[in-house]
């Protein structure tokens, strides 16, 4: 298996060059990490609104201090290579990241979760994952109609303020998590230290690399534009796919996309640990016919209200509070509320198993 993946980064690297190579493998390192020390954005938050417990969301909160830290200096230094995750802030995008949180916690899985359990086995993950893409394609095919509906300019911190308004924001909800939060839940387990220091290494030189920051999204949505066209379909109609720069990446080869690289590195490193650990299987045990068109259902639902919101867990509320993003922060609130919701939905639905 390790031979395999060696041999794939290689030729990756052969055929689309060095950078994409790297980013491929930067991928790998994105789902080894968050499937090896089994983390996650929608786990810690179900946990803080369920059992009161910080420590997760306390660790996502110090991941993307580190890079901001590293992120917006960058940024400062190098706008004409590298671009932040900014994003204007409307009506379409706060609804987006409300459903999406609500939707995430139905699959227990937002994008990267939704990668990371469909490369480990993971039959719900598998199940949403190419619905996801498919909502991702739609959402993106009708977002000139919902950003029309209303928004502001895009606003992004910048420099050494923003990093200080930035880094007094991360504190402000890290201490509002702890006066929540049950006793003892600041204390960090070891394994969400190894995580947060991984991730936020990743993430910087993913920003270096790349030239850009992580993000899930945009190449679930490419991956259906580009069968569209390959069984004969035209994407002319639609204002987002027909863009110049769009247009260029349906056409050109998957190799050279920097977010697909990612995503596909996110589920190859995924399976590698399920691999190590146990095999590809990840028993969800039995589940009525209903929750698996919940399971669907909300695959398109996340896919297209995160297309909406401008991002996922990763592109707008990771990637996007990292560099400096406004956005970032009214799509964590409208998420995290959305994430409220979802949770008291999910048993409803039939999503809890019969062992």
């Amino acid at each position: 298996m390790l031979a395999l993946v060696a041999a794939t980064v290689l030729i990756v690297a052969l055929f689309a060059g060095p950078r994409s190579g790297l980013v491929l493998l930067i991928g790998l390192g994105f789902g080894l990490t968050l499937e090896g020390f089994r983390f996650g954005f929608t786990g810690p938050w179900r946990r803080m609104i369920l059992e009161r417990d910080a420590s997760g969301l306390l660790a996502q909160l110090l991941a993307i201090a580190i890079v901001a830290c590293a992120a917006l200096p960058l940024l400062a230094a190098n706008g004409a290579e590298l671009k932040g995750a900014h994003a204007p802030i409307g009506l379409a995008m706060v609804g987006g990241a409300f459903v999406f949180g609500a939707a995430m916690q139905i699959v227990l899985g937002c994008g990267s979760g939704t990668l990371v359990n469909a490369g480990s086995g993971n039959a719900i993950g598998a199940v949403a994952l190419p619905f996801f893409a498919i909502g991702s394609f739609a959402g993106a095919w009708h977002l000139s109609w919902w950003t029309a509906l209303g928004s502001l300019p895009v606003m992004a911190l910048e420099g050494t303020f923003g990093l200080g308004i930035t880094l007094l924001g991360l504190a402000g909800v890290a201490a509002l998590a702890l006066v929540i939060g049950r006793r003892g839940s600041h204390r960090l387990p070891a394994r969400y230290w190894g995580a947060l220091l991984a991730l936020a290494a990743l993430a910087i030189l993913h920003l270096v690399v790349a030239g850009q920051p992580w993000g899930v999204v945009y190449g679930l949505g490419l991956w259906v534009a580009k069968g569209v066209v390959a069984v004969g379909g035209d994407l002319s109609g639609s204002v987002f796919w027909s863009a110049p720069a769009n247009a260029a990446q349906v056409e050109a080869s998957l190799l050279l996309d920097i977010t697909s690289l990612t995503d596909l590195g996110l589920i190859g490193g995924a399976a590698l640990v399920a691999w190590w650990r146990t095999g590809l299987a990840s028993p969800v045990g039995v589940l009525p016919a209903r929750a698996w068109v919940a399971v669907i259902v909300a695959g398109l639902v996340l896919g297209y209200s995160s297309r909406l919101a401008f991002g996922c867990n990763i592109g707008a509320f990771f990637s996007g509070i990292a560099t400096g993003s406004a956005h970032g922060w009214v799509w964590f609130a409208a998420a995290f509320a959305g994430s409220w919701v979802g949770i008291r939905l999910r048993p409803s639905l039939g999503l809890e198993a019969r062992r």
